[in-house]
């Protein structure tokens, strides 16, 4: 194995002259610079990231805890997270909590031994409950999911208001009685289900709503058991996030029931299946790449800065109509 010690020798330079100019530090000559540079490319050195981490005391890892590495919502701002994160030269640790507080405790343990440069976290309503950024040795942000009062850098969407624009659009089109079916897990779940109860109270209607679980199976589950207890459909079913109104297609589906023309159907994240669906299905779109290209810059600015005072950006989604919710009405273009 190629050493330090051997770069130093081929390139005629002292070891603390190389060492120098592989830390990026100054006080290196152009020259010396490049017949380092050179020596490692002839020798095909590849320095020691773990010995230099213990040194330092630094790292070029982050960490990004998600609730559920299952949902399209958080593989996409897993990648823009990866994307920025190379283009700055660290490395991320992807580690999915199930919607688990202990599972999410596990991951927060080990990214303290791990020794991370900073995390970003969807947390669980049991974190989120009790959050402050001193219970943690480095900084985090948090995504997708910040309460109004929470100590924290966050990235999120306006939920309360995507949810109040979905449904108002439902009321416009003329629906009357509808379902709400929203994840009771997360702080997202609720501030969407706050839209919903919002919009209906302005137009004067009465809340149908089913709190579950946000998977598709547990959607499915739900909605079969919807269907059984109740013999009168509503207008309208709307879905808090992309995997529940996976579950809620399926399950209409299988009951032979078609959207709009037994019961509209409306619901979060702009999933490519959405759109191929017979009908296309109307969402409220977010901007999920922009969500994780923001946290992570949120979060190498916090390791530049620690002491800059706490930042929250909060992003708007987009009104997708397609033929899903409207009997007769056009779709917009999607």
């Amino acid at each position: 194995m190629v050493r330090i010690l051997d770069v130093a020798k081929h390139a005629g330079l002292s070891v603390a002259s190389v060492s120098r100019v592989l830390s990026g530090q100054p006080g290196v000559s152009e020259n010396a610079r490049k017949r380092v540079m050179a020596s490692v490319e002839a020798l095909g050195y590849r320095p020691n990231l773990a010995a230099r981490r213990l040194r330092s005391q630094r790292t070029d890892t982050l960490g990004l805890i998600v609730s559920d590495i299952r949902n399209p919502y958080f593989m996409e701002v897993s990648r823009a997270v990866e994307d920025v994160a190379y283009a700055n030269g660290m490395r991320v640790m992807l580690c999915n909590a199930d919607e688990e507080p202990e599972k999410e405790n596990f991951y927060l343990e080990m990214m303290r031994d791990e020794n991370v440069a900073g995390v970003i976290l969807s947390p669980t309503l049991d974190l989120l409950s009790r959050y402050h950024p001193t219970d943690f040795p480095f900084p985090v942000v948090l995504v997708d999911r910040c309460e109004s009062d929470t100590d924290a850098d966050a990235v999120l969407l306006d939920n309360t208001d995507a949810a109040q624009r979905l449904i108002r659009h439902l009321i416009d089109s003329g629906h009357r009685r509808i379902a709400f079916f929203y994840g009771a897990a997360s702080a997202t779940g609720r501030q969407r289900l706050q839209g919903y109860q919002e919009a209906l109270a302005g137009a004067g209607l009465t809340p149908l709503t089913q709190a579950l679980k946000p998977t598709t199976d547990e959607a499915f589950a739900a909605m079969r058991e919807f269907l059984q207890k109740n013999t009168q459909l509503p207008d309208a079913i709307v879905a808090s996030s992309g995997l529940i109104l996976l579950g809620l297609v399926q399950a209409l589906r299988e009951a032979n029931l078609r959207f709009p023309e037994d019961v509209a159907l409306a619901g979060f994240d702009d999933m490519p299946w959405t759109r191929v669906v017979t009908p296309a299905i109307t969402v409220m779109a977010q901007p999920t790449y922009d969500i994780g290209r923001s946290a992570i810059e949120l979060l190498l600015a916090r390791i530049a800065q620690p002491a800059q005072a706490v930042r929250r950006i909060v992003l708007r989604g987009e009104l997708r109509v397609r033929r899903s919710s409207t009997r007769n009405q056009p779709q917009q273009a999607v």
